[in-house]
């Protein structure tokens, strides 16, 4: 407990002298001397420097031995895959991206072929190789049935309905290997670096081409029975036709029905021609048109309120490429539609994550498993 308590604070607070991390943890100074030996000892942690600029005998510094670990994490789309490599502090150290039509679609391990591809560009970068990974996390659309091993939820992604799949990359790689919705993993990037820091209770929508939600409850996320919790691009919803299952393609990302249809990023540019501006070709275009907005910003609205009636939550984050083309003024469109309403009244921001919060996430979560794993020392 005395060794993970110290390596935890290290990753947290970066370089601590020995009498630091005593007065820290509540160590007398030969028992933090003794963790310190051991740890690196152990190969967990490393001497830094001294710290200067005080009266006395410069006080060493350690830090968590960047080469302890290497994890990989990956964010899954339907034109590709992005791959990225960070050390067990975190840092990335290489990333690398792999278009499917970057490997033969003949062949039936097009899904593997794809992802190893991806990571050993990452790792190329990085100037390492595949056994010093420890761990990998793919973000993918969809949701993996923990049931059945099959990915739902995902028709437009061929080549991933594999019910042996986690298993199959896992070998691939050599490594332990999560694969998780790509929401819940924006999610869990804004619960760590973003727009939901220090809430238990929140939930992310995603609105792009493909429109779900990841639900956080007392700090956890809720993945339901079939790992469906928050597939709410399938909702039904006035306006909308009902959503069938495999009406969705890779062809036709908006089509089917539901939620998805009245908010995803082609239905948006759609409803700028229907209000007469058959030039707009970007969901940013669009969006700049007080009546799209307007219209946008009550669809939105009216899904939100379904979810806020069942889960109120205290804060819904709006996340993709919808919000943040609509930036604070759809934010506070829908916002306003919430007034009058018999409902709770979350606050609601708009995503601020800097680069791809899937691909954050993804390495957060890996991270977190890679860290339980090397800093284990009992």
């Amino acid at each position: 407990m005395n060794d993970r308590a110290a390596l935890d604070l290290l990753v947290s607070q970066g370089p601590l002298t020995r009498t630091q991390i005593g007065e820290l943890t509540g160590l007398s100074k030969p028992t933090a001397s003794q963790l310190l030996a051991r740890l690196t000892a152990a190969g967990l942690v490393r001497t830094t420097g001294n710290v200067t600029g005080r009266p006395g005998p410069s006080a060493q510094l350690y830090e968590i031995d960047p080469a302890a670990a290497h994890v990989a994490a990956l964010a899954v789309d339907q034109l590709g895959i992005t791959a990225a490599v960070a050390d067990i502090t975190g840092q990335v150290l290489g990333q690398a991206r792999v278009d499917t039509d970057a490997v033969p679609d003949d062949t039936t391990d097009l899904t593997a072929r794809l992802v190893a591809k991806a990571v050993d560009g990452a790792l190329a970068e990085a100037g390492l190789e595949r056994g010093q990974l420890h761990r990998a996390v793919i973000g993918t659309p969809g949701a993996l049935d923990p049931q059945t091993g099959l990915l739902r939820y995902a028709p437009h992604l061929p080549g991933w309905q594999s019910r042996a799949l986690r298993e199959e990359l896992a070998e691939v790689l050599g490594v332990p290997l999560v694969i998780e919705n790509d929401v819940n993993l924006a999610a869990v990037a804004e619960q760590h670096d973003g727009a939901a820091q220090d809430f238990d209770d929140f939930v992310l929508v995603w609105v792009d081409e493909g429109v779900g939600a990841a639900i956080v409850l007392d700090g956890r996320l809720l993945r339901g029975a079939t790992g469906g919790a928050g597939e709410i691009g399938y909702m039904p919803l006035p306006g909308a036709p009902l959503a069938r299952g495999g009406e969705r393609s890779a062809a036709r990302p908006d089509a089917g029905g539901g939620f998805q249809r009245l908010v995803g990023s082609p239905s948006i540019v759609a409803l700028a021609h229907e209000c007469g501006a058959p030039e707009v070709r970007t969901v940013a275009e669009a969006l700049a048109l007080d009546d799209v907005r307007a219209e946008v910003a009550r669809r939105l609205a009216t899904g939100l309120a379904a979810v806020v009636a069942v889960v109120d939550p205290r804060l819904v984050v709006l996340s993709g490429e919808v919000p943040q083309a609509g930036g604070q003024a759809l934010r506070a469109l829908v916002e306003e539609e919430f007034t009058g309403l018999a409902l709770p009244r979350p606050e609601i921001r708009i995503s601020d994550i800097e680069g791809n919060p899937i691909l954050t996430g993804a390495l957060r979560t890996a991270l977190a498993e890679a860290r339980d794993a090397v800093f284990d020392t009992a």
